[in-house]
């Protein structure tokens, strides 16, 4: 990271109050009240059409709110002058003009905020793409369009930064590299709200989720408290697999000969087995998946199911 230049960071946070966007007869967010402090990397989840993408065009002020308001250090994002010492953003990496070089991109974006042009190679360094400053955005790939937003979030060094699916097109290396960025951006003091549909790296990155679902919130907790929605269960492998299953006061989950059992902890289900004269060849207490507590969480609030599901 560019150590030293997060010195005179100020804690800043984003205020959501009674937030609302409707398009017509559509409610894209519905009365959305939050905050999203500095510090912690918060991840923003929801299923698609969950209102995600709107929340943050709001927070940036590319859409007006039809009610409600929503503030970064008390203030409007409108309301600060030369956005980029304020607020750094990447919604959508391919929203840039690919007749132009990533370094004259960057340069353009530095002269209408005041930002000096040795940022510029600086954040171009950061980001891995010093030695293709010089070539044509319309030739880069996505994962190099990703690193070129990223840049441009960072290129105002500021204290709240927004990404909507930082992670797509990246390689394991690139994931891992912004995974980390992630977390040193939030143990400089910066406000980081990350949208993202890939629970794995979720689980790995944020200390703190904002769940909503058909625009209303859902969940405001730290990531450990959001996992424990899903509950735990233990995995029980045996050759009786059937004649087990039947002996539980609930039916499990059986692929075979390994059974998902809820309701019961390791130790009842050992005593059950031993009882019945049931041969155990694993029996492993586990918590729930971030993505099985979200699906469990979402399940009646996503707006586009596969095959009829909802």
């Amino acid at each position: 990271m560019l150590l030293g230049r997060a010195s005179g960071i100020v804690p800043t946070v984003i205020e959501m109050t009674a937030l609302t966007k409707r398009y017509r007869e559509t409610t894209a967010v519905d009365d959305l009240t939050c905050t999203v402090r500095p510090g912690r990397v918060t991840g923003f989840l929801g299923p698609n059409g969950a209102g995600k993408s709107t929340t943050l065009r709001m927070v940036l002020g590319l859409a007006t709110p039809s009610s409600g308001t929503v503030t970064v250090g008390g203030r409007p994002f409108r309301a600060h002058a030369r956005g980029l010492h304020h607020v750094g953003a990447l919604l959508d990496a391919a929203d840039v003009h690919g007749g132009r070089s990533a370094r004259s991109h960057l340069r353009a974006l530095a002269a209408s905020n005041r930002i000096g042009r040795t940022r510029v190679d600086e954040v171009l360094a950061e980001v891995g793409l010093t030695s293709a400053a010089g070539r044509m955005i319309g030739r880069f790939s996505l994962g190099m369009r990703q690193r070129l937003g990223i840049a441009t979030a960072l290129l105002g060094d500021p204290p709240v930064l927004l990404f909507d699916e930082p992670f797509n097109g990246l390689d394991p290396e690139g994931v891992q590299w912004v995974r980390t960025m992630f977390r040193t951006l939030a143990a400089e003091g910066r406000t980081v709200f990350v949208s993202s549909h890939l629970m794995s790296e979720m689980e790995n990155t944020a200390d703190h989720l904002v769940v909503i679902g058909r625009g209303r919130l859902l969940a405001d907790e730290s990531l450990a408290d959001f996992a424990r929605r899903g509950g735990t269960s233990v995995l029980v492998r045996t050759p009786d697999a059937a004649r087990f299953a039947a002996l539980l006061p609930e039916p499990p989950a059986i692929d075979g000969d390994t059974l998902t059992v809820r309701g019961l902890g390791a130790d009842e289900l050992g005593e059950l087995a031993f009882t019945h004269g049931v041969r155990l060849h694993e029996l492993t207490p586990r918590h729930a998946s971030l993505e099985e507590s979200f699906m469990r969480l979402t399940a009646d609030r996503t707006e586009f199911a596969a095959g009829g599901a909802r």
